[in-house]
C-alpha cells in the first residue's frame, strides 16, 4: 500500500502551543479514512527515534492505519516546555491530540495508543481520562504504579537508576528543535528550554515515600477508570515486567498480557531473543478493536509468556532458551504455592525452623551489588547480572538439595521475613538464583525492600533496634524452569549498591528462622502451551543511518585493594550516526560512575556526565550535563551543571546545589 509521510504537522493546543507530529498514512486515506495509532513521547522523532519509528508507523500505514508520532510539549520540534514526567498538562495535551486526530478527514474517528516506556505510561494515563475516540491501548514496558514500580524507587528504596534516568532527561531537555523545520525561531525555543531545564532528580528526591506526587499518573489508584481494551507487554530483562501481571489481575476490560525474554525494547527488536513479529500481533489487536473484525485474538490465552530454561550467567544474551506458554486467566489456577524455609547448614527446605533456634546474623559489605546489573536492561551493554557467586560471599545463603524433577515457576515469589535490626533505618535485598551442577549461579529474580516501610510505602517510620518485625517482600515476577540436578538459592543482603542506594549507616540484620519463609509460584504445564507461537520479525528499516564513529559500551568494576575503593563505571557512547534523509549527524555519549570506599557509608556517590551533539554543514550545537549525587547520614546532596554551545561558542551555563533531607531512606 502506498504511504504518504508528513514530516512536521503542527497540532494546536488550547493555549496556543503547537505540538509537532510526524504522520504516516495510506495515500488514499483522504478518500478511504482509516483509524489512527498514536505514539506520544519526548524522545525526538526527528533524530533519536527516527529509525525505530519507521519500523512501526510506516508498517502500520502500509497495512491500513495512520501512524502518528507526536513530540511532547517542550521536546523535539514541539513548542512549550517539558518540566516533569506525566504532568497534567502532558495528559491534557494527549487528550487534545486524540480529539484532533479523530476530526481529520483521513481518520475514521477511531484512535489507538501504542508506546514503550514513557509512551506506555501515558497511554494508560490518558485511557483513564476516557477520551471518547480512544478505542484501545498497547502499553509496552510501562507501569501502573509510579512509586512502587518505576525507575525512581523499588520497595521504598532509592534506585541508582533514579540518578541515571534523571540525567538522561536532563540531557534530552537541553536539546534544540531542528532549524530545518522550525526556521529562525529555533534558537528562541532552545534558549527557553535551557532556561527552564531543571535537574528532575531534585523533585524526585523531595518525594521519598508514596505521596500524592506519585499517586498522580498511577492508574492502580483506580483501575476501573480504564474502560478500553489493553494489551500489556514486557520482557523478563525489562524493569517493568510486574505491571503486566498486576494489570491482568486488576483490570476488568478485555486485556491480554505478553512477556518475552526481552529487555526494554519493542518485541520486534527484542533482545535477548527470540524477537517476534510484533507489528503483525498489534495489527490483530487493532483490527479487533478499531475495525470491529473478529481476528480471534481474544480466543487466545490471556497471558502468553516465554518460560526461560537454565542458562549460564552472562551480562549479555543474544538468545534465551525456553518455550512459550499460555494461561487462560491470571491469576492462574495452574499456579500453586510451594513454601520453603531457611534451615541450619544454609539449607532451603520444606520444613520450618523451630521457635527456639538462634537467628541468622547478617551485615553485608557495602560493595555487594557491583555485579547486579541494571534495574532495567536496555540491551545496549553488558547490563545483566553476573555470576551470583561474586555476590554471595557477603550474603546469607540458603539452598535446596539438587532437584530430582523439573520445577517450573511463573509469577512472583514472596519472601515472608521476620527480623530485627540494630539501626533505625535499614533495607534488605533478596535474590533467587538457579545454581547449576558446576556451581555457577544465574539470578532469575530479586527484590529489595526498605524495612522502614513495614507499615506501607505511604507510612515510613523509624525501626526500633532489637524489636521484632515481620514484612512481606514480593520479588519480581519470573518465568523459569529449573532442570534436574540444579538447585534453588535464596540470597539475602543488607546492601545492593549501586542498584539501590544504601541505608545511612551499616546495619546488622538478624533473620529469625521461625517466621521466615519463601513462597514459590509453581506452575503445571497445560495444553494451552501448544497454542502459543509467534512468527519471526519481518519488516524493513527504510531510514539509512550510517555509523560515522563506532559506539563503545562498557561496564567496568574497579577495585583498589590499598584504599578499599570500589567503582562501577558505565560507558554508553553511541558514537556518531548520520541520518541521511534529514542530513543530520548526532552524537550521544554518557559516562556513569558509582563509587564507595570500604564500609564508609558517607563515601557513596553517583555521577553522570552526558554529551549530546547535533550537526549538519551549516549548523552545530552541543550540550553537556553533569549530575553528582552524594549523601551523609542526614541528607542527599545534588550538584548539577548544564552547558550549551552553538558553533563552538558557549551560549549557556548554569549550576545547581541542593541539599534534601533523608526521610527513612
Amino acid at each position: 500500500m502506498a504511504v504518504r509521510i508528513e514530516e512536521d504537522v503542527r497540532i494546536p493546543m488550547a493555549d496556543g502551543v503547537e505540538l509537532s507530529a510526524r504522520i504516516w498514512r495510506p495515500d488514499d486515506a483522504g478518500e478511504k479514512p482509516v483509524p489512527a495509532i498514536l505514539e506520544y513521547i519526548p524522545y525526538r522523532k526527528r533524530d533519536h527515534t527516527r529509525a525505530r519509528d519507521e519500523t512501526m508507523h510506516r508498517w502500520l500505514a502500509e497495512h491500513g492505519y495512520a501512524g502518528i508520532r507526536v513530540d511532547l510539549r517542550g521536546s523535539g520540534e514541539s513548542e512549550g516546555l517539558l518540566t516533569d514526567e506525566y504532568c497534567q498538562q502532558e495528559l491534557d495535551d494527549g487528550y487534545a491530540v486524540i480529539e484532533w486526530l479523530a476530526r481529520q478527514d483521513w481518520c475514521d474517528g477511531g484512535v489507538g495508543m501504542i508506546g514503550i516506556s514513557w509512551g506506555g505510561f501515558n497511554g494508560l494515563q490518558i485511557a483513564a481520562m476516557q477520551p471518547p475516540a480512544l478505542k484501545a491501548v498497547v502499553t509496552v514496558c510501562s507501569t501502573d504504579d509510579r512509586y512502587a514500580d518505576d525507575v525512581h524507587y523499588m520497595g521504598g528504596c532509592l534506585l541508582g537508576d533514579n540518578l541515571s534516568w534523571a540525567s538522561v532527561m536532563f540531557a534530552y531537555n537541553s536539546m534544540p528543535p531542528d532549524p530545518a523545520l522550525r526556521g529562525e525561531p529555533w534558537r528562541t525555543l532552545w534558549h527557553q528550554r535551557l532556561e527552564a531545564n531543571e535537574p528532575w532528580i531534585i523533585e524526585w528526591l523531595e518525594h521519598q515515600s508514596r505521596d500524592d506526587y506519585w499517586r498522580h499518573g498511577s492508574v492502580c489508584e483506580d483501575y476501573s477508570a480504564i474502560e478500553c481494551p489493553v494489551m500489556a507487554v514486557s520482557g523478563w530483562a525489562d524493569g517493568y515486567t510486574d505491571a503486566v501481571f498486576r494489570m491482568l489481575r486488576n483490570l476488568t476490560v478485555p486485556r491480554q498480557g505478553l512477556v518475552g525474554p526481552w529487555s526494554h525494547k519493542y518485541p520486534h527488536q527484542g533482545v535477548p531473543g527470540p524477537a517476534i513479529a510484533f507489528q503483525q500481533e498489534t495489527k490483530r489487536w487493532w483490527d479487533q478493536w478499531l475495525k470491529d473484525e473478529d481476528t480471534r485474538i481474544m480466543d487466545e490465552p490471556m497471558l502468553r509468556a516465554w518460560v526461560q530454561e537454565a542458562a549460564e550467567p552472562a551480562t549479555r544474551y543474544h538468545h534465551r532458551p525456553g518455550r512459550w506458554v499460555g494461561e487462560a486467566e491470571w491469576p492462574s489456577p495452574m499456579v500453586s504455592t510451594r513454601t520453603l524455609y531457611p534451615g541450619r547448614g544454609s539449607h532451603l527446605r520444606p520444613e520450618p525452623m523451630a521457635d527456639d533456634e538462634a537467628p541468622f546474623i547478617l551485615q553485608s559489605p557495602l560493595s555487594l551489588g557491583l555485579f547486579a546489573g541494571k534495574w532495567c536492561s536496555y540491551a545496549a551493554g553488558p547490563d545483566l547480572p553476573y555470576d551470583q557467586r561474586e555476590e554471595d560471599g557477603g550474603a546469607l545463603v540458603f539452598e535446596t538439595d539438587p532437584l530430582d524433577a523439573p520445577l517450573e515457576l511463573l509469577g512472583a515469589p514472596v519472601l515472608r521475613l521476620r527480623f530485627r535490626v540494630d539501626r533505625p533505618v535499614a533495607q534488605v535485598a533478596a535474590r533467587l538464583s538457579d545454581v547449576a551442577v558446576d556451581g555457577k549461579a544465574t539470578r532469575v529474580t530479586y527484590g529489595v525492600l526498605n524495612l522502614n516501610h513495614y507499615a506501607g510505602h505511604d507510612q515510613p517510620r523509624e525501626l526500633v533496634p532489637g524489636e521484632d518485625y515481620e514484612v512481606r517482600l514480593e520479588l519480581n515476577d519470573l518465568g523459569h524452569r529449573f532442570t534436574v540436578g540444579h538447585r534453588l538459592r535464596l540470597s539475602l543482603s543488607t546492601s545492593y549498591w549501586p542498584l539501590a542506594w544504601p541505608s545511612p549507616e551499616p546495619v546488622c540484620l538478624q533473620v529469625i528462622g521461625a517466621g521466615t519463609a519463601l513462597d514459590l509460584p509453581v506452575r503445571t504445564p497445560t495444553e494451552l502451551d501448544d497454542q502459543v507461537a509467534f512468527a519471526a520479525p519481518d519488516y524493513e528499516e527504510p531510514v539509512r543511518v550510517v555509523q560515522e564513529r563506532a559506539p563503545e559500551r562498557r561496564w567496568r568494576v574497579h577495585r583498589d585493594l590499598e584504599t578499599s575503593a570500589s567503582e562501577l563505571e558505565v560507558i554508553m557512547d553511541e558514537g556518531a550516526k548520520a541520518i541521511e534523509d534529514v542530513d543530520l549527524v548526532m552524537r550521544d555519549r554518557t559516562w556513569e560512575s558509582y563509587r564507595s570506599v570500604g564500609d564508609d557509608f558517607g563515601s557513596i556517590e553517583g555521577e553522570v556526565i552526558a554529551h549530546r551533539t547535533l550537526r549538519r554543514e551549516d549548523w552545530h550545537v552541543e550540550t553537556r550535563t553533569r549530575t553528582l549525587l552524594q549523601a551523609d547520614t542526614e541528607a542527599f546532596q545534588v550538584s548539577a551543571e548544564l552547558d550549551a554551545w552553538e558553533g563552538g561558542q558557549r551560549v549557556f551555563s548554569r549550576n545547581w546545589q541542593r541539599r534534601i533531607p533523608r526521610r527513612f531512606v
